[in-house]
This record gives C-alpha cells, sequence and structure tokens, in this order.
C-alpha cells in the first residue's frame, strides 16, 4: 500500500503524455539533439512553425553550425511536419547542409485529417515565422502550398523513411540509422510528433484491417454497423459523422464525457435521443472477431459481456509519446524518478552526520560535509533524480533548521548554527530576508521576461511587479529598516516614544501578511495597534479583496506565493494533477482549525485557566510543524519536483480562509472574480499544464463553464490565460448572446 501512495504520489504531475527535457532553446538532454514541435509541447500549428524557425536561426548562428565532414549533413530533421519543415527551411536558407527524414507522409498528421477539414492560422496576435505559407485554409490547399515549397526550394525531404536510432559518434556530430539507410550529422532536430503513434486498446484482433485507428473519409462508408472506442473530441466528431449514414455504436470506459466540447456533448445528447448513435458508457471492448465483437459493458454485478456485429471499428483513444524511442537517444523525460534513492538518502544522511561532527570547529567533519554534498550533485549531475532530492532538502533544512534561532537550531545545527550564519554584525534572520529577497528578485525578473515581455502580457508584467514591490517594500525594507527609521525620527508620532510598540519591529510584517498566516497577530503581548489593524486586515480588507478579485492575494501581494511564482516558475508544470491531488487539499483545512483553536485559547487562558497549558503547548507544535516544517522546509524542498505551490495549496491558512469567503461569495452570486472560456478551445492542454495549483483548466474551458474557487483553488495567476494560442480564457465575462429579430414590414 505504501509503494503505492509513493508510485501514486510521484506521478501526480504527469498529465496523459510526458515531454522530453529541454532547455529554453529546445536542446535535449542529448547535447545536439533539439525537441520541436508536438514532441515539445507546440499545441498549435503556428507555433510549432515558430519553434522550428527559432531553432534553425539559433543553431544557424553557432560557431560550429557547419561541419568539415563534406559526407555529412549539418543538420538532420527528423519529423516533416510544420515544425521540421519550416527548421529545415530556415536552416537551409542560412547556409546549413539539410536533410529532412519523414516515416510517412510529408504533414502527415495533416494528411490524415478528414476530407476538406480546416486548418485555423492561430492566434492571430502572433504573424507566422519562418518559411512556410499559413493561412486560415482546407487541409488540401494547405498541403499543396507546402509541397509547392518544397520543390520551390529544392528542400531534400526523404518519406517513408522513419528513423530508428541516433547514436553519438566519438569525434562529435551523430549518426542517423533509418529503415533505408545511414546518414552522418552535425546536430539532429526532433520533431517527429506522437500523433502518428496512436494509443492502442493491446486487444486480440486489433491488427485486423477493418479495425483502424484514424478516421479519413468518412464520406466512404455507408450502411454499416461501426464501432468507434474513445471519450475524447475525435471519437465524439467521428460517430457523429458516421452516424449520418451508419448504425454507430460508441464506446467508452469512462462514466461520462468530461473532456469533450460543450457543442459535442450536446450533439452527442441529440443523436443518443434519435437512436442515430448507441453510447455505450463504461464499457471496454476484450476482442475483435472478424464480424462480431465483444463488448464488456457495466460494473459489479451489473456487469455484462455481449458479441456485437461490426464491419469496421475506429479506436480513437489518442496518441502515446514514443517514450522507448526518445530513451533509446538517451533523452531524459520529464518527471522521471531516475537514480538510487537509497544512496541519495545514505549520501544526505552522511552530510548531515558530518555536518554534526563539525559542530562549528572540527574541520574533519567541514570536508566529510562538503564530500557528501559534492557527491549528490555528482549523482545528480549524472541524472539521478533522488540525489537532487536529498541536496535540495539539505539546503532547506539547512536554511529553516538553523533559523530557529540560537540554542533552537535543529541538529546538527543546535548550539552553532545561527551564529554561524551570523555575521557583519548582522543576525542569520536577517541575513534570510536579504537572501530571500534576492532570490525573489533574480528568478522574478527571469519569470518576468518569460510571461510579461516575451509575451507582450501587461497583466504578468503588473503582477511580477506587485510581487517584487511587496517583497522589497513590506518584507523587507519595513521590517529591517524603516520601521527603526520610523521610530527614531519619530514618523509615528507618539508611537515612537511607547516602547512596546517601538520594540516589536518583527511584527511589521503583519502590515501584509493577515491572520491565520502571520499567525502571531492577536497574542503574544501585541501593541493595540497591531491587534485592530490584524482585525481589519484578516476580516475586513481581505475578504473586500476576495470579493473582487478571489484568491489573487496569493499571486500578486503575498511573500511565500512570491517565491513560488518566480523560484518556483521554472517546475509550474509539476504540480501534482488529478482528483485524488485535489483531495489532498483539504489539509489547508485541517491547518486552517488549528491555527483558529489555538488562537481562541490563548485569547482565553487567562480567563479559563484550564486553556493555558494546551494553548502554550498548541503554540510550540504549530510553529514546529507549521511555521518551519509545512511553510519552509518540506515546500521548498519540493519545489523542483512538485512545483512551487505546495505550501499556497495544500497547507496554507490564509489562502484556505480566502477559498471559504470566495466560495461563500460566488455561492450568493456575489463574487466578481472567475475565469470565463469562449468556444475556441482546442483542448491542447498548456492551461491545465502550467497551472501550479493542478486545475483541470481545460476540462473548464471544453464546457465553457466558468471557472472559479467554488470548485477550484485558483489563485488567479493568469498563466492559464497568458499561454492560451487560442485566446480561450479571459477573466471577463463574455457578452450575453442577443436575439435580433427581424423588423415587421
Amino acid at each position: 500500500m505504501i509503494r503505492r501512495l509513493l508510485r501514486d504520489l510521484l506521478a501526480s504531475p504527469n498529465l496523459d503524455a510526458r515531454r522530453p527535457v529541454v532547455n529554453e532553446r529546445f536542446e535535449s538532454s542529448v547535447p545536439g539533439i533539439y525537441v520541436i514541435g508536438d514532441l515539445a509541447g507546440a499545441p498549435v500549428v503556428k507555433l510549432a512553425m515558430a519553434q522550428g524557425n527559432d531553432v534553425a536561426e539559433a543553431i544557424a548562428a553557432l560557431p560550429d553550425a557547419r561541419t568539415p565532414d563534406p559526407d555529412a549533413y549539418d543538420l538532420v530533421v527528423v519529423g516533416a511536419g510544420a515544425a521540421g519543415l519550416n527548421a529545415a527551411l530556415v536552416a537551409q536558407d542560412r547556409g546549413l547542409r539539410v536533410l529532412v527524414l519523414e516515416k510517412a507522409k510529408v504533414a502527415s498528421t495533416i494528411e490524415d485529417f478528414p476530407e476538406g477539414k480546416w486548418v485555423y492560422a492561430e492566434p492571430d496576435s502572433k504573424p507566422p515565422k519562418g518559411k512556410l505559407w499559413l493561412d486560415g485554409a482546407r487541409k488540401e490547399d494547405l498541403l499543396a502550398r507546402w509541397h509547392q515549397i518544397i520543390r520551390d526550394n529544392n528542400l531534400p525531404v526523404r518519406t517513408e523513411e522513419g528513423v530508428t536510432g541516433v547514436t553519438r559518434l566519438s569525434g562529435g556530430g551523430f549518426e542517423v540509422t533509418t529503415v533505408k539507410g545511414v546518414y552522418r550529422a552535425r546536430r539532429v532536430i526532433l520533431a517527429s510528433g506522437q500523433r502518428g503513434n496512436p494509443r492502442k486498446l493491446g486487444i486480440p484482433g486489433e491488427d485486423r484491417e477493418q479495425v483502424y485507428h484514424r478516421l479519413y473519409s468518412p464520406g466512404h462508408y455507408a450502411g454499416e454497423d461501426i464501432l468507434v472506442v474513445g471519450g475524447g473530441n475525435s471519437a465524439v466528431e467521428a460517430a457523429l459523422t458516421l452516424s449520418e449514414r451508419n448504425r454507430v455504436t460508441l464506446s467508452y470506459r469512462g462514466s461520462g464525457f468530461a473532456r469533450v466540447f460543450k457543442d459535442n456533448e450536446r450533439k452527442l445528447r441529440e443523436a443518443q435521443a434519435s437512436g442515430a448513435i448507441d453510447v455505450v458508457l463504461e464499457s471496454n471492448v476484450k476482442r475483435f472477431g472478424e464480424s462480431v465483437y465483444t463488448l464488456e459493458s457495466g460494473r459489479g454485478s451489473a456487469k455484462k459481456t455481449e458479441e456485437r456485429p461490426y464491419r469496421h471499428a475506429f479506436v480513437l483513444i489518442g496518441a502515446e509519446l514514443p517514450a522507448e524511442f526518445l530513451k533509446s537517444l538517451g533523452l531524459r523525460l520529464e518527471n522521471e524518478w531516475t537514480g538510487n534513492p537509497w544512496l541519495a538518502l545514505l549520501l544526505t544522511a552522511f552530510t548531515l552526520a558530518s555536518l554534526w561532527m563539525f559542530g562549528g570547529k572540527d574541520p574533519i567533519g567541514a570536508v566529510a560535509a562538503l564530500a557528501g554534498i559534492a557527491a549528490l550533485v555528482a549523482s545528480g549531475v549524472r541524472g539521478s533524480r533522488w540525489a537532487w532530492l536529498g541536496f535540495s532538502f539539505l539546503v532547506c533544512y539547512t536554511i529553516y533548521g538553523a533559523k530557529m534561532g540560537e540554542n533552537l537550531e535543529f541538529f546538527p545545527y543546535r548550539g552553532w548554527g545561527y551564529r554561524f550564519f551570523s555575521f557583519a554584525g548582522r543576525p542569520m534572520s536577517f541575513w534570510y530576508t536579504v537572501a530571500y529577497t534576492a532570490v525573489m528578485t533574480v528568478f522574478g525578473v527571469q519569470a518576468m521576461k518569460r510571461w510579461g515581455f516575451d509575451r507582450k502580457d501587461r497583466f504578468q508584467i503588473w503582477r511580477y511587479v506587485s510581487l517584487l514591490s511587496f517583497q522589497w517594500i513590506f518584507f523587507f525594507l519595513v521590517p529591517e529598516f524603516l520601521f527603526q527609521y520610523a521610530v527614531k525620527y519619530e514618523w509615528v508620532g507618539g508611537l515612537a516614544k511607547d516602547p512596546v510598540f517601538a520594540g516589536q519591529a518583527w511584527r511589521s510584517y503583519g502590515i501584509v501578511y493577515a491572520w491565520p498566516l502571520f499567525f502571531y497577530t492577536f497574542f503574544g503581548s501585541p501593541h493595540q495597534v497591531w491587534v485592530v489593524w490584524g482585525v481589519i486586515l484578516s476580516f475586513g480588507l481581505i475578504p473586500l479583496l476576495v470579493l473582487f478579485h478571489g484568491k489573487r492575494y496569493c499571486s500578486w501581494i503575498c511573500g511565500c506565493g512570491g517565491l513560488a511564482e518566480t523560484l518556483g516558475d521554472r517546475w509550474r508544470h509539476y504540480a501534482p494533477k488529478g482528483r485524488r491531488s485535489i483531495a489532498w487539499e483539504g489539509m489547508n483545512t485541517v491547518v486552517l482549525a488549528a491555527a483558529a483553536v489555538i488562537t481562541l485559547m490563548m485569547l482565553a487562558r487567562d480567563v479559563v485557566h484550564l486553556l493555558r497549558a494546551p494553548a502554550e503547548m498548541g503554540i510550540v507544535w504549530y510553529r514546529l510543524i507549521v511555521d518551519v516544517w509545512l511553510v519552509g522546509i518540506l515546500p521548498v524542498t519540493l519545489y523542483p519536483f512538485f512545483g512551487g505551490k505546495i505550501w499556497c495549496r495544500y497547507w496554507c491558512p490564509l489562502a484556505k480562509m480566502m477559498q471559504l469567503f470566495s466560495a461563500a461569495f460566488t455561492r450568493f452570486k456575489a463574487s466578481r472574480f472567475a475565469i470565463y472560456s469562449n468556444d475556441k478551445c482546442i483542448a491542447c492542454g498548456e492551461c491545465s499544464r502550467n497551472c501550479q495549483v493542478g486545475i483541470d483548466v481545460m476540462g473548464f474551458a471544453l464546457k465553457q463553464q466558468p471557472l472559479d474557487n467554488l470548485s477550484t483553488s485558483c489563485i488567479g495567476c493568469g498563466i492559464c490565460v497568458t499561454v492560451c494560442p487560442m485566446e480561450t480564457l479571459s477573466f471577463s465575462a463574455p457578452p450575453p448572446l442577443v436575439q435580433i429579430r427581424p423588423a415587421r414590414s
């Protein structure tokens, strides 16, 4: 059971298909091999073309872009789709010797579209890049233009020549092996996509001639018994089209069609009601015979097995990443837990033991600790993800364990850690704040460039300006400098002479941090100014902010959320996803309840003396568990593995309190916060992939349902709106439809 839970936890960031790990230049974990297009997550043709153009330009600009070997190519492109063709055309135009290898036909994904299908040129806001032509057109017209461009540019494209292997040569470059020959290349671009690898049921008879995994020409079928298997838009659209002239059964293993367009769902209900399509939910095809298939449907005691006739069957259950092929090339995939966990654990424990031996004095312990850290890093560089987890834990445990205070540090820092990190006349707590602000600034500027400037998105620019401003002003300058100046120069009037107020600089964090995030707002001998402000902030301003902006405090203001949105941004796609991960969000209800109970006990302990001991014990445990482990050590350790919002999503009591407020406002139709969808969703999944709190944003977009805090833990960061290539999502409600009646004559 524990092993299964661990496996489910480690796999929770995965969507339907993982991608190869690439850097910002689309170079894979194998230097010299680049990955673009569908494999790299390009959701639409125009963006795939842009990737091809950008990679080709970058490669052509390298000083060693051209090989001195006259028998080798400068660049071999695997895949003749939008990304691959555009990359090859641009690279050839820049003077590189290029070869394109394609296992099927040119633009085979588009070639496989149904006859007359329209190919869109979205997003409209971005002009096409490169030499391929792209405008809204029927597939036949688009393909004709592309073939003409290939001929006009004399681009060498070898179709029906699938690549079987790519091997690095000792002298540099690669040897590319295909079903027909062997080629040498300085660099390789993989643009083969994954739609050419249809997912299969893996049952007897699936290889029969009458069983297909694509629907090419629906008009060729008439008067037949046809089976369609699948629950996505491709399957539903195929069933609807085929039902016009045939008797169609649609089999789907799920209990409902959660991933289909709103209009497709409506049409399917109508077709089912009219008897045009027999929809069999919670069913599985067990085998295909010559003229009948075996269908198992129902659950438990209601399960039944029957044989049904068919002439043709279409298994349309998506495509699979060619994982085995990619791994054979040495490429790493996202969220692969590689390496030896026991070795990583041993090295981590060895390092901590060595630090205990060091104790601030023994140099042998210091040398041993450095050796342990070096071994972890070396193991990580060689590909061990477990080693990086150990290293990440060491860093975070050291920071938060030593920051507890002098003689309060965790093992092995007890008695020396706080002093060791205190220097230049400043305590470790000061340098922690300096480091926190510096890290947020460096990575915040990078994130601002990524989501704001590069995409020309003013919303994201101002969001990161807000996060960095709050961090610098309210979480660094005010508590560390301005509060002291305010007291020294009497900027706060008579309060400057009040020793209670003057000695509570640390409480200035509560100017922006609301209870229960700033847990000590109402106890610990606060000045009445802090108590009054705490009430106004927590139960006045926060609900007002939530009314209009939902939980945007987490993504625009909060320092905890700020670190997640800056340092944690590069790993946002690793956020746990799925129903189970959403169920885990109930943990923050427990933390909120604990904060409320302990606070009430602390306030009542002088009246009800029996509460004094449990209240003070509650403070000790809350500080240890929540303020150290749940807000610091664990979530920051897990940034590179589960994204940046572990604390905000699962444990933050203020986030939970805001969600309760927002859900109540939504329930009573008072909330002004939601994300809305139009009818342009193409089910690319980019919105769900990049959601730091693991929301199935695409599911809402497909159904055109508002996404709010009654149904999700959305923090209003807007990244889903930013990444959508079709401009489907918006914070503004779409205008209501108006029925125009013809004028009376």
